[in-house]
């Protein structure tokens, strides 16, 4: 029982204490006191900030200086790198990509460089672009695929720039620039397709400017009435006359198939890369008007239709 009583002055002098400080607190001298420390902290972390900033301006300024000055230093490089390839003969695709990665490496020094002048750790900013870096290598496979296929196109050399090319998807364009991940080509209708290295390396390619000549094969559909050999006389001297049609190899004329509205003519003709458009566009419509001029007839598909007159049952 007397422990009991002891518990509860104990309880009510505590209660009585904490009243007294709260109040001690909501005095106005006091409130007054609280407000001027928080002040003075206040004011304390805005001055050691401003110390802070006006301490750092040198850096900031020389790093300012350091990067512009490092830019400039970049830019004059390549210059000088790139003539140094004109000058040797680098070709042309080789060096696009040797300058990527040049530009890539001298970039990053740079901004390294910087780093480390405003107090920066180099080492743990490394380590840090390292697991990015494996990362990003993680997440992006098939950009390091496309790196690897631009890297085994310089190497095997399966097209240039400026050669006109097709791979196994139907693609095709002139080969404009190879970069780090993707191969400009410039199609024949003015699009501009960027194709992965990857998938080019990977792919069949079809180049028709490591050729010196290509063959061209068109079909005609000529009259069962008409003199077939007349027809491949008429062929051959418009063939003949015709500059942009290689002697060797001879051109071919024979019949390919006997069709429901006429003989099947197949026409291989040989010309060089440069007038393989013109020719291919042309010779065709040539051929076709001098057959008309010499009188041949011109086939039609048709249906032979036999009518039984039948007499109906009385």
């Amino acid at each position: 029982m007397l422990k009991d009583s002891l518990n509860i002055v104990n309880d009510t002098l505590s209660l009585a204490a904490e009243k007294e400080e709260i109040l001690n607190a909501a005095k106005p001298e006091n409130v007054k006191e609280g407000i001027i420390e928080r002040m003075e902290s206040f004011s304390d972390m805005v001055e050691k900030t401003i110390v802070r900033f006006l301490d750092a301006i040198p850096a900031i300024v020389a790093a300012t200086i350091g990067l512009i000055v490092g830019l400039l230093i970049i830019r004059f490089l390549l210059k000088i790198i790139h003539k140094r390839f004109e000058k040797r003969n680098v070709d042309l695709s080789l060096r696009d990509f040797l300058m990527s990665i040049i530009k890539f490496i001298l970039y990053a020094l740079l901004l390294l460089t910087i780093a480390g002048n405003l107090g920066f750790k180099t080492t743990a900013i490394l380590g840090a672009l390292s697991g990015l870096v494996l990362a990003a290598g993680l997440a992006l496979q098939g950009s390091l695929s496309n790196f690897a296929g631009g890297v085994l196109i310089l190497l095997f050399r399966p097209f240039d720039v400026g050669d006109y090319i097709e791979n196994s998807a139907g693609t095709e364009g002139t080969v404009e620039k190879i970069d780090l991940l993707y191969t400009t080509l410039n199609a024949s209708n003015g699009i501009k397709i960027f194709s992965p290295n990857g998938t080019l390396a990977n792919s069949v390619i079809r180049n028709f400017s490591k050729i010196s000549k290509r063959r061209i094969e068109f079909f005609l559909t000529v009259s069962y009435a008409d003199n077939i050999q007349s027809i491949q006389q008429v062929i051959e001297d418009k063939l003949a006359a015709d500059k942009r049609v290689l002697k060797e190899p001879k051109p071919q004329i024979f019949v390919k198939e006997l069709a429901s509205n006429g003989v099947v003519l197949t026409i291989q003709v040989w010309a060089s890369k440069t007038n393989y458009g013109s020719l291919n566009f042309e010779i065709q419509d040539e051929i076709k008007k001098a057959i008309y001029e010499g009188g041949f007839n011109n086939p039609f598909a048709a249906t032979p239709i036999r009518i039984i007159n039948e007499t109906p049952e009385k």
